[in-house]
């Protein structure tokens, strides 16, 4: 590349790349602006880059510039790239579709989205690992988040679950305790099973969903295409006469659920980690879109009063028998995000994002959320996070709440920023059933007691799922044993007793399975040069 000098007072030379008719042809480049495509290079602020890659300097070859602010501003932007990634759900992907309701449920809710059949909204959905960071490969054994977001006329409406109908705890102190204890160790920063099966067997109302996540179903789906999603949650419907049911919804994927077993999985860690995020990309780009049908649980105040299991508790699902499935409606994922940070990385999904029609229940963890969801999102995204248009609603918004960094809008204009009797905002009534709040105010006293109750769910599951499709208890028990067999001696024990409350011959079974593989990994190590610490848990 020729560069052309330009004299200088200070007895130093600066060199621009040289304009040459060669130049322009090679770079496709016209120096008349009437002549320029209409994606032009230019700064942040509009100001148009001939060569975006060259540098002011002091001579061929000498020091860069403080001067060249197009150098220092990318420079400037690109150490600010990278955002907080989110403490839990960091890996995932997503696609914008449409939710279509099918079913008439008005008789349960006022909720917009469910008004009339054959109403449509525009949507965006995310699936995600939970546990890993951002480089966790796809095929983890993990539960999977699945969050929809609703863009109703009523304003922003989420949908936050997992690709599993129960969770770890039912307790929300319990909740930032346990993410730790699915991250790194803070000694070695490495995954440790130590860590992993300490904090679950000594929490054994976990037993529940870690049944579910050791199955070749729940905890290596085949895909995001291929899973099914659940509210472990219960939320309330509320309907024009302010009456309410209790609910949690499902759904159903249409192209049917689809599991790895341990192997595979393993397979594809090393070989696609990214698998579920190509899989979901390429079939929306060939036209091969996913669907999903929701389904609904509904349940009286009364009903839930008398239930043989507190409604509240994520560690139990309402069994079909007694809670019939009712379809609402059906999802489908048709466009793919044009730029993966804008409209995936920055979307913010909150279970405190709701509208006329639907409410917070008594849940003690779902409460705790709904102000710690909005709260990571100030963290990683600012404190106007809701004004990033894929977070945006599309009806207009006014409020009390004004100015905050990043704030983008017009800020709602001459509006007052207090309730003015000149210029007052109009308000809707929604009617409580103060009744039954006070009931809800004395359910759920101390959740942590554990029970025979937590173990009839988590059997069934071995004897009526598991045990009803061929192979899959013995995966099950092979996927535990060598998880498992990573935990100190102690903790294995402790574990098993967990499991025999469950099933007396499940406990058995993986008792023999895993201390067979820690036997054959003690056998199969090296032996060490100098004596090992201790596990950094271990007391003795």
């Amino acid at each position: 590349m020729a560069f052309t000098k330009v004299p200088s007072s200070h007895s130093f030379r600066i060199c621009f790349p040289k304009v040459t008719p060669s130049f322009i042809a090679k770079r496709n480049f016209s120096i008349s602006p009437k002549k320029m495509s209409q994606n032009v290079y230019r700064t942040n602020t509009g100001c148009p880059i001939f060569n975006p890659t060259a540098s002011a300097r002091i001579g061929k070859g000498g020091p860069v510039l403080l001067q060249d602010f197009h150098l220092i501003d990318m420079f400037q932007h690109f150490d600010r790239e990278r955002i907080p990634e989110r403490v839990v759900h960091a890996k995932g992907s997503g696609a914008h579709g449409v939710f279509e309701c099918t079913k008439d449920i008005t008789k349960y809710t006022k909720h917009t989205m469910f008004s009339e059949v054959g109403k449509k909204t525009p949507m965006l959905a995310r699936f995600s690992t939970v546990g890993g960071e951002r480089g966790t490969p796809d095929s983890a054994r993990d539960p999977r988040g699945f969050a929809l977001k609703f863009y109703t006329e009523d304003g922003i409406f989420d949908m936050v679950g997992n690709n599993t109908p129960t969770f770890f705890i039912r307790d929300p102190a319990k909740f930032p305790v346990f993410i730790h204890t699915q991250k790194r160790n803070p000694q070695t920063d490495m995954k440790d099973a130590t860590m992993f099966w300490d904090y679950l067997s000594q929490n054994e109302e976990s037993i529940h969903q870690v049944m579910i996540l050791f199955s070749d179903r729940g905890g290596t789906p085949y895909g995001y295409r291929f899973m099914n999603g659940f509210s472990s949650h219960t939320y309330k419907f509320v309907n024009e006469k302010g009456d309410f049911h209790y609910c949690k919804w499902h759904f159903v994927s249409d192209q049917g659920a689809k599991g790895l077993s341990d192997e595979q999985a393993k397979s594809l860690d090393g070989s696609n980690p990214d698998h579920a995020r190509k899989d979901l990309f390429d079939a929306i780009e060939r036209g091969d879109y996913p669907s999903w049908t929701l389904y609904v649980q509904v349940m009286t105040p009364e009903e839930a009063e008398k239930y043989r299991y507190n409604i509240f508790d994520l560690t139990k699902v309402w069994p079909h028998k007694d809670v019939p499935m009712q379809e609402v409606g059906r999802f489908t994922l048709n466009q793919n995000p044009k730029n993966f940070f804008a409209e995936i990385e920055q979307a913010a999904f909150s279970p405190s994002h709701m509208v006329p029609g639907i409410e917070v229940s008594a849940d003690p963890v779902l409460q705790v959320r709904t102000f710690s969801y909005p709260d990571t999102h100030r963290h990683r995204l600012g404190a106007n996070f809701e004004q990033i248009p894929v977070n945006s609603p599309k009806c207009p918004v006014f409020n009390y709440s004004r100015d905050g960094p990043m704030n983008v809008t017009d800020n709602q204009g001459s509006m007052p920023n207090y309730p003015s009797s000149l210029q007052p905002l109009a308000k809707e009534h929604h009617e409580p059933n103060e009744k039954h709040e006070k009931w809800v105010g004395q359910v759920t006293y101390h959740m942590d007691e554990i029970t025979d109750l937590d173990f009839e769910q988590p059997r069934a599951f071995w004897e009526r799922v598991l045990g009803k499709q061929p192979g899959q208890q013995d995966n099950f028990v092979k996927n535990v044993a060598g998880h498992l067999s990573g935990a100190l001696p102690e903790i294995r024990e402790r574990q098993y007793k967990v499991f025999s409350r469950v099933h007396t011959d499940l406990g058995q079974r993986i008792r023999e399975a895993t201390e067979k593989v820690a036997k054959e990994m003690a056998e199969n190590e090296s032996a060490p040069i100098n004596i090992a610490e201790p596990h950094m848990f271990q007391t003795n």
